[in-house]
Parts: structure tokens; sequence; C-alpha cells
């Protein structure tokens, strides 16, 4: 299939909910109500809009707020601030002013009075033909970063990750504190000889995403492959991940670029056709990057997918 034909189709989705919020800022706006617009699901719509984009889903809608209130503030200055301000979907005038006094370094009764002249930037951002074909190349830049940012440092398939039995804890919180529930993992596996085991895996598991969770509440599972049968006990688990179509990504990569690998691979499935399994993504390390010269995670990155 070609590539710049797979790229239009998942931006013409992309634009589909960005025209939705353009339409509807005067709305209080969903994550599960936009994402739909674009036939995504919220886990892999809020990706792909930062990935595409370059914004978050939140900060995006904020700006096109503020910039519809700028306009309505050099063309109709007859309309009253707080109209303004409930017109494009703010809830108090007190949250509108310090929001676009945050964008355009003044308030909105300043800007109001400056002259138009001055502002000629909001005038060319409302000339809709040329401000669709401007981030139309902007987002197939994006699109084409992403993936040849995974193809410099991943391999990148599609196979079938066979069933793993798994001993694991459960970690609510955020992210960065699961190196010491898998502190807690290694030492009960310690006595029992399961650190010995051949072909030891540990393996994460995210049951929340961290752009749509609260940190606080964002749960994970610290897992460790087991190849046989143990007796558990205290805070310890088993489970068992079933057999699993994904897309897998092998990298090695340092641990600031999970994040960016994660956004990439969600990129590449969307591009290839692929839809998310209703199963949570995982991943799967093969190294302690203490021990790798470069400080290094050896990991596949797997995404179920229907």
């Amino acid at each position: 299939m070609n590539p710049e034909k797979k790229t239009s189709k998942t931006i013409i989705r992309i634009t589909k909910a960005i025209t939705y919020i353009e339409d509807n800022l005067h709305k209080k706006l969903m994550l599960v109500e936009v994402a739909s617009k674009a036939c995504f699901s919220r886990f892999h719509f809020h990706r792909l809009f930062l990935t595409v984009t370059g914004e978050t889903l939140n900060n995006f809608i904020t700006r096109k707020r503020i910039e519809k209130a700028a306009s309505f503030l050099l063309h109709k200055k007859e309309t009253p601030i707080t109209l303004v301000a409930e017109k494009v979907g703010f809830t108090s005038l007190s949250s509108f002013s310090r929001a676009f006094k945050k964008f355009y370094g003044m308030s909105p009764a300043e800007f109001k009075k400056e002259s138009q002249n001055n502002f000629s930037k909001i005038c060319k951002a409302e000339s809709k033909n040329g401000q669709v074909v401007t981030l139309f190349e902007k987002y197939i830049c994006n699109i084409h970063n992403s993936l040849n940012w995974l193809k410099m440092n991943a391999t990148t398939e599609v196979k079938i990750v066979p069933e793993l039995q798994l001993a694991y804890i459960s970690h609510q919180g955020k992210m960065d504190l699961i190196e010491g529930v898998y502190k807690r993992l290694m030492k009960w596996a310690f006595p029992k000889g399961l650190m010995q085991q051949k072909d030891l895996r540990m393996v994460t598991i995210y049951h929340d995403s961290p752009k749509i969770t609260d940190e606080d509440k964002i749960r994970m599972s610290a897992c460790m492959t087991l190849n046989r049968l143990v007796k558990t006990d205290g805070e310890i688990n088993l489970r068992t991940l079933t057999k699993t179509k994904c897309i897998v990504s092998h990298l090695k990569i340092h641990p600031s670029e999970f994040q960016k690998a994660w956004e990439n691979n969600f990129v590449w499935m969307s591009e290839h056709g692929f839809k998310k399994a209703d199963q949570d993504p995982f991943g799967i390390y093969y190294n302690n990057p203490e021990e790798h010269p470069e400080g290094k995670c050896i990991v596949d990155i797997c995404i179920p997918i229907q």
C-alpha cells in the first residue's frame, strides 16, 4: 500500500475530530466524544493526536478557544467580553481572562483596545484554506518523523506473542515508582530460585494510560515470567498472559525515550491499518539497564491488535 495514501487516511480521521472541535468550542468537549468522531478508541486517539498535531488534546482545545476569542475581539468589538468567553466555551470570565493573558501576554480588554494591525497574524490564521494546507503538511511531517524514528530505532512486526505464566504485584500510582515494586517482586523471587530461571523476563502490563488517567490512579502490573508452578504469598499473585497477536517493536533505548517509543508505535499501528484489541499493552524487558554499557533498555513493546 502506498504510504502517502495511508498517511492521508490517518490525517483525514484526525481532521474530522479537529473539525468537530472547531464547530463545538462552545460546548464541553470530552475525550471519548472527540475520539469517536475520528473512529478511534480514546486510548489510541490521545496518543495519535499528540503525535500528529504536536499538541495534547486539551492544549489544542484551549488554543482554539483563545484564538476564536481573539477573532471575536478583533472583528466584533461590540460583543461584550463576558459573552465572548461564553461563546468559546469558558465557564467563567476569570478562567477565560487567565488563559487569554497566558496565551497573548495581555488581558482580553487590553487586546480589544489594540489596533487590528498589531495582530494581523490572527487574521491570517482565519484564512481557512491557507491554514488547512499548512497544517496538513505539518501533520504529514510529524507522522513521517514518527515512522522514521521507529525505523531507525526498532524492528517492528506483527506476530503472535506466546502465552506467558507470570507472578506479579499490582501497582497504582506514579509510573516511576514501579521500580520499587519490581524490587519487592525480586526480593520474593530470590530465595525461591526464580531469579535464576532460564530466559527470565520482566513484564510490565499497562492497565491505564498516563495521558488519560491521573498519575496517582494509574494501574500497572510488575511481572516476572515463570517456567514452573510456584506458591504465592502476601502481595504476590499469579496470572496468565494468553497467546496474543501483537504489534511488537524490539528496541534498545534509554528510559527517557519510552514515551516516544510508545506513541510512535501507535502511529505505526494506525498507518498500517490495524486496530487495538481490548487487551492491555505490555512491555517485555530483556535486561537490567543499569548493567548495559550505555544505560539502555532492551525491550519489546507489545500492542495487542484485533
